[in-house]
């Protein structure tokens, strides 16, 4: 996931990365900002946490009493916390796992009042003597009020706590409390995750408070504006080791309840929000560095001393000086620990000093793992690392600007893995990886702006829903933009500016090498505000471009009003076949620019994709640039070559371009040999494949692109001496993989049979494993496919055999593929089972299910049969069920599919649940989309396709 000290808006502290442009254009921006948006305030703290700009909250309530609103008031500031915390790892005698703790917080009065609310949830309490659930005293010589009452709000998880007399502003008071609650395995909270070594069951007690958990852990101020010092002290098990935010300041041996435990406490945190606090009670073990910030790698035994963290340690402590230097600011911390966790429902989280990793995020076994395997590692260690920065030193106030955190990570992430492993133009990949990825959800109405008002983003389930492709996609994508309109050394030095805290009037002389056509204000509240972006038509006939809101769906009603009218500020770079390039930018929906003309020249606008919006063209363009293309296609950047393609076929599917002229786009891939305009061809290929994989255009569409990739596959057959060695390249070796995947699926001659060859001699051999790790993924599940009940049988058993975290992800999606039935209900079955697939895979392996032609409609009825259990039993049951939405109902393309999704929605909306609302109204939508779209096109891709063949 990817997420102190403030700034005073918040557009703010990504406006200071805007650059240094000119003081008053940057300034008026973070001052006009407020008012675009409607006047929702925002208050500011400094490094000491104090307010310096007050600012009421917005948030509407189902009554007056502030314990019934969602946000806390504005009447108090917690200053530092003093916590201990005792988890049991093994069970009490109702077989429950518990944990116990005391909490006390130093509280400063801002207004007054005669409240204390504070977050708590699935927390019981010790009476205290007064029979109240905590007790209050004053400090610095303050006397403090006597408690009337206290009592709980379960809707809003507040605890509240009624005082005879008011707190006096300006004063400090100290609110303890002590407490039990349950360490469950909902991977939430203060949870406790388990493996087994040598025959023995571990237990693992660990948090993940991201975004409102912490108050499951210990009663707090669980909002990220809320920053306070944490004095931390966990006690545990003689056998364990227990790590924290901070250094560990000693550990002494203790008796409690005739139980020997240890008791360690921490050094005191930076001032931080809630949801980056984190504590770890494992019996892991480390490997470290020898530099001067202390790097700790931690994980189970087996792994640490086979050497599946050496990776990550090493490339640490590069991308940490990496970002040093980018934002010219030392890392404020004297160590990095960093832990793989058997259990944790996302990829990473960014902790403040102890990230929390999924094991394949963080472990790299080079004898089992493949490039993708290191490539992830790589990146998400770079996203979490980024954010010690941005998002951990900086902050954003309020959960609606959440896309400041994740798209600035994930667009930073590319550029410290860049730096960590420069051989492999990591960079260029952002355009497949984010800028793709966000376009196809942008496209849709139910999308969403990046940045929303306080008031439409109010409960934990609504803070859920934030953590999407467009917060990080959409985010990074912009950046990216705005980065090279600006030019990256000129954003680097805006952030700088953020990070030290200086205020935007201390930003330099405009730098007279950045030329813009209007305040960086103007341009990015267009990019920021609204939901969406432009396709930009250019005739190059005449001159003309134009702009207008690209929606997937051409006849979707836009129901959600924009300040702006749907256009926006669009900066155009081009290229003419004769060599010549130019940049303009579009400011208005229509525009006259002369150098657009090309005579008997091709255009290609949007180089390297650096903006983030389609490019349409006069037919005759078209024309010339496939022509360009089937005659010299490295002419045109490679990139862009990938840009044509998704181009195409997205404004195909919108109906803005004939289905054929997009399928043309494909014909030139007999020569191509990158990586880039494959994968992009084969994702949106993939389209063709879930509408039509029922359906009699099947056949045809697997001839047509047969014959392109074999090609392809005979290139990479030569070049690897027979599958016998690795490609030279990266990206040729990420190409590989394309050339088998889709050599198999379209029935090349060949391929089947090296992949059920492979899986066999390993089937001979379980304990040597001859498959390259790059195609294991392509391996395991075309072998599975072709096989029957024993290769699904062998390959269930190393997926429960398996030590390493991505060999076993890479198992869990083979036995998909099986084309038994019966089989596929098995693994259902088995996925919502914990002792046989984990929580934190459930949802990808019935997704991976879901993407087998047989195993879909089974897959449907499943997940309709058990949606209550499955929410139930998942914590975070808005992102698991949303995750579960959108990849079963990929291929709905009927009218009787729809009915089924809208049935689907009417019985969430009658029960108790609130779960993946948006992800339903996302799918309602894209299956009404695709119904036209195959309505429309049916019949004119078959006939290309026939024509094709003969």
């Amino acid at each position: 996931m990817g997420k102190g000290f403030y700034i005073s808006r918040p557009l703010g502290f990504v406006l200071c990365g805007l650059g240094i442009v000119a003081m008053l254009t940057i300034f008026s921006l973070s001052v006009v900002y407020t008012k675009e948006k409607r006047k929702n305030q925002v208050t500011a703290i400094n490094e000491t946490g104090m307010v310096t700009t007050a600012a009421p909250h917005t948030t509407p309530a189902p009554s007056n009493e502030p314990w019934d609103k969602y946000r806390l008031p504005d009447t108090l500031l917690p200053e530092y916390y003093n916590v201990t915390l005792w988890p049991r790892l093994v069970p009490d005698e109702q077989g429950m796992y518990i944990f116990t703790g005391t909490s006390g917080v130093a509280l400063t009065c801002i207004k007054e009042t005669n409240l204390i609310i504070i977050h708590s949830n699935k927390l019981n309490y010790t009476l205290t003597l007064e029979n109240h659930h905590a007790k209050l005293t004053g400090l610095g010589g303050t006397s403090a009020p006597a408690i009337l009452k206290t009592w709980f709000q379960t809707q809003t998880q507040f605890m509240v706590i009624l005082l005879n007399e008011k707190l006096e502003v300006g004063k400090s008071y100290w609110l303890y409390m002590e407490f039990r609650g349950e360490l469950s395995d909902d991977l939430a909270g203060f949870y406790r995750s388990q493996y087994t070594e040598n025959g023995v069951k571990k237990v693992v007690a660990t948090t993940q408070m991201q975004a409102t958990a912490a108050r499951n852990a210990f009663p707090c101020f669980d909002e990220p504006s809320m920053k306070a010092v944490f004095h931390l002290t966990l006690q545990h098990p003689p056998e364990t080791v227990a790590l924290a935010n901070g250094m560990e300041l000693g550990t002494e041996s203790i008796t409690i309840e005739d139980k020997k435990l240890l008791q360690t406490r921490f050094k005191p945190t930076e001032k931080m929000s809630t949801y980056l606090l984190a504590f770890v009670i494992s019996e892991f073990t480390k490997i470290q560095s020898s530099e001067k910030t202390n790097i700790r790698i931690w994980g189970r035994k087996e792994a640490i001393e086979s050497g599946q963290g050496d990776y990550a340690l090493n490339v640490t402590f590069p991308i940490l000086k990496y970002f040093e230097n980018y934002y010219n600011t030392t890392y404020p911390l004297s160590k990095s620990d960093q832990v793989a966790l058997p259990d944790f429902a996302a990829g990473a989280m960014e902790n403040w000093g102890l990230v929390t990793y999924r094991e394949q995020s963080l472990f790299y076994d080079p004898k089992e793992s493949s490039n993708g395997d290191k490539e992830w590692v790589v990146t998400v260690i770079a996203h979490e690392l980024a954010h010690m920065w941005f998002g951990n030193l900086v902050t954003m106030r309020w959960w609606n600007d959440l896309w400041l955190n994740e798209g600035f990570a994930s667009y930073v992430s590319y550029l410290g893995a860049d730096y960590a492993e420069p051989t492999w133009n990591i960079k260029d990949l952002m355009v497949l990886q984010q800028v793709q990825r966000a376009f196809a959800v942008d496209a849709l109405v139910s999308s969403h702006p990046l940045s929303s008002r306080e008031d439409e983003v109010i409960t934990p389930d609504q803070i859920s829903q934030l953590f999407d492709t467009i917060t990080y996609s959409k985010g990074a994508a912009v950046l990216r933009m705005l980065s090279e309109f600006l030019t990256e050394s000129v954003f680097a030095k805006g952030l700088h500016v953020c990070l030290k805290g200086l205020g935007l009037t201390t930003v330099a002389d405009a730098d007279s090498r950045i030329q813009l056509p209007a305040s960086i204000k103007e341009i990015m509240n267009r990019w920021i505000l609204q939901m969406g972006y432009p396709v930009v038509t250019i005739d190059t006939r005449t001159g003309n471009i134009s702009q207008q809101h690209f929606l997937i769906h051409p006849e979707a009603v836009v129901e959600k009003p924009s300040d702006y009218n749907y256009e926006w500020f669009v900066p155009i770079t081009w290229m003419k076949s004769g060599s010549n390039m130019g940049q303009h930018w579009l400011l208005t929906k229509t525009a006259l620019y002369e150098p657009m003309k090309t005579g008997t020249d091709w255009l290609l606008a949007n180089l390297n994709v650096m903006g983030y919006y389609r490019v349409n063209y006069d037919p005759q363009n078209w024309e010339r640039l496939l022509t360009q293309l089937t005659t010299d296609h490295k002419v045109i950047p490679v990139l862009n070559r990938g840009q044509i393609i998704d181009d195409a076929f997205n404004l195909a599917r919108a109906q803005i371009i004939n289905i054929t002229l997009a399928l043309r786009t494909t014909k030139y891939l007999l020569k191509e040999k990158e990586y880039i305009p494959w994968e992009s061809a084969i994702r949106n290929l993939q389209y063709f494949f879930l509408m039509f994989d029922r359906t009699e255009v099947y056949g045809p569409l697997q001839t047509y692109l047969r014959r392109n990739v074999q090609p392809l596959f005979d290139h990479f057959q030569n070049i690897t001496s027979n599958w016998t060695q690795k490609p030279p390249r990266y990206m040729d070796q990420s190409n590989q993989i394309n050339a088998i995947s889709m050599a198999c699926r379209t029935g090349v001659k060949g391929c089947s049979e090296l992949t059920r060859m492979w899986y066999r001699q390993w089937m001979k051999n379980p304990d040597s494993n001859p498959i390259p790790p790059n195609l294991k993924n392509t391996v395991y599940c075309n072998a599975i496919a072709a096989g029957g009940v024993e290769e699904w049988d062998f390959g269930w058993q190393m997926f429960k055999k398996s030590t390493i975290a991505a060999e076993a992800e890479k198992l869990l999606y083979g036995l998909s593929c099986t084309k038994e039935p019966w089989l596929l209900n098995r693994y259902l079955e088995f996925t919502i089972d914990p002792k046989q697939v984990r929580k934190q895979d459930a949802a990808f392996a019935i997704v991976y299910i879901s993407g087998n032609v047989i195993g879909q409609p089974l897959v449907w009825d499943f997940v309709r049969a058990k949606w209550e259990q499955i929410t139930k039993d998942y914590d975070d049951g808005s992102f698991f069920f949303g995750r579960l939405i959108q990849g079963i109902t990929k291929k709905f393309s009927t009218e009787f599919e729809l009915k089924q999704l809208q049935r689907l929605k009417e019985d969430i909306a009658a029960s108790s649940f609130s779960f993946g609302t948006q992800a339903i109204e996302q799918a309602i939508e894209k299956t009404k989309a695709n119904i036209k779209w195959v309505s429309k096109n049916k019949a004119q891709v078959m006939n290309w396709l026939t024509e094709q063949s003969t």
